[in-house]
């Protein structure tokens, strides 16, 4: 049964727009950023001990806000502007100035390490980072942290597993946007006879096909895990290093021909590859603007899973105004129409109930609202120690700049 229509007018208008727009969305993914070979060791120098002093709100009196995120990660309409954007606007007077600025965690981070060790205005009041890039921000005092006033639905809406994070227990400093996995996708087409195992990308005849991602956990997870390894566990540095080995191999022999952030869907488009470890719910929105040519699949030895999360950068003049966003997303009625344009895991609870009403068989997609059998088959990359996390670092860095 479809579930009746929200009885906020702002609200009520995004769903009949989602639903309008439920199988004809998006075309975007111009100028997705800085390609792999454009990272260095210097986003893995060491970290200094002083953290800066956050930077004083002035929110009362500018009622902007620049908002730093990743491709394909936000509703958008065929015209190309974001509703939901739109809907926080009109509803609050704050205008938003949303840029699609973030190809990796890496790339980022060197762009704005000097800046953000200064306490000083990275040119973003709210910045989408991955779990372990997250904690990193933290630990060296590069964030704000919330008050909570201003945060009442996430406070009451937040997914209660995703809530006390090694990283940030309690999340005094970080939020959670949106979360997904890494498989295997291959272009069916080409690639007729589908994929497996990560192995499967070894195979012969794609060589120089075959594209992986610059996100250390994600690559080498998935690799480790079909070497055996949990990489959620104590694992060890033999145990990394065998799966940097057999990456390095697989990068010198000519078989990975591409290493890329977010870009990584342009490559797969134009069908200079035609195999390669992705993000979930990319897959679905190259599908959608370039044809029913790409599948997505969990690989048997497991996939990774892993959370984006909004933060604050210190230096933000701007602290109230991104809270409210970062609140307005929390709304079950938003979380769901972002989700059903992005096909990534919300960590909203509540947005599964109000998915129904935009589109009812968005309930049993296993990349959005994901059941118990697809979670036992993907791990999280535990956390590392400062220390491993630049040794690790560097040893993949050293592939990548040799690439």
């Amino acid at each position: 049964m479809t579930r009746s229509l929200p009885e906020d007018p702002l609200i009520r208008s995004l769903v009949i727009q989602a639903r309008r727009h439920q199988m004809s969305r998006r075309a975007v993914l111009a100028g997705a950023g800085a390609g792999a070979a454009a990272l260095t060791l210097a986003a893995c120098a060491p970290e200094g001990s002083g953290k800066p002093t956050p930077a004083e709100d002035n929110s009362a009196n500018d009622p902007t806000l620049t908002w730093a995120n990743w491709a394909l990660y936000l509703d958008e309409d065929d015209d190309g502007n974001h509703p939901t954007l739109e809907a926080f606007t009109e509803a609050t007077g704050i205008t938003v100035d949303y840029r699609v600025d973030i190809d990796d965690n890496n790339s980022f981070y060197a762009k704005v390490k000097d800046q953000l060790a200064l306490g000083q205005h990275i040119g973003s009041d709210l910045v989408c980072l991955t779990d372990w890039m997250v904690s990193r921000w933290i630990r060296l005092g590069y964030t704000q942290t919330f008050t909570d006033a201003n945060l009442p639905n996430a406070r009451a809406n937040l997914e209660p597993s995703l809530l006390n994070v090694d990283f940030d227990p309690g999340r005094t400093q970080s939020l959670p946007w949106q979360g997904g996995f890494a498989g295997i996708c291959w272009n069916k087409e080409k690639v007729p006879n589908g994929l497996k195992s990560v192995s499967d990308l070894w195979d012969p005849s794609l060589k120089g096909r075959v594209g992986v991602l610059s996100e250390m956990r994600d690559t080498i997870g998935v690799i480790m895990l079909e070497q055996g390894v949990d990489i959620s566990g104590d694992f060890t540095d033999d145990q990394f290093g065998a799966a940097i080995d057999l990456f390095r191999e697989q990068v010198e022999s000519g078989q990975i021909r591409n290493i890329k952030g977010n870009s990584y869907i342009d490559d797969l488009a134009n069908e200079d590859t035609l195999a390669a470890i992705v993000w979930s719910g990319d897959v679905t929105t190259l599908n959608l603007e370039n044809g029913d040519r790409w599948e997505f699949a969990l690989p048997e030895a497991g996939g990774t899973i892993w959370n984006d999360n909004f933060m604050i950068p210190v230096g933000s003049p701007r602290k109230t105004n991104a809270e409210k966003l970062i609140d307005f997303y929390y709304d079950p009625e938003i979380a769901a129409e972002v989700a059903a344009w992005v096909n990534y895991i919300t960590p909203v609870v509540g947005a599964k109930e109000a998915a129904e009403a935009i589109d009812p068989e968005l309930v049993d997609n296993q990349l959005i609202f994901p059941n118990e059998e697809t979670l036992s088959q993907v791990k999280r990359f535990r956390s590392l120690t400062p220390a491993q996390e630049q040794a690790y670092g560097a040893e993949f860095q050293s592939v990548l700049i040799g690439a």
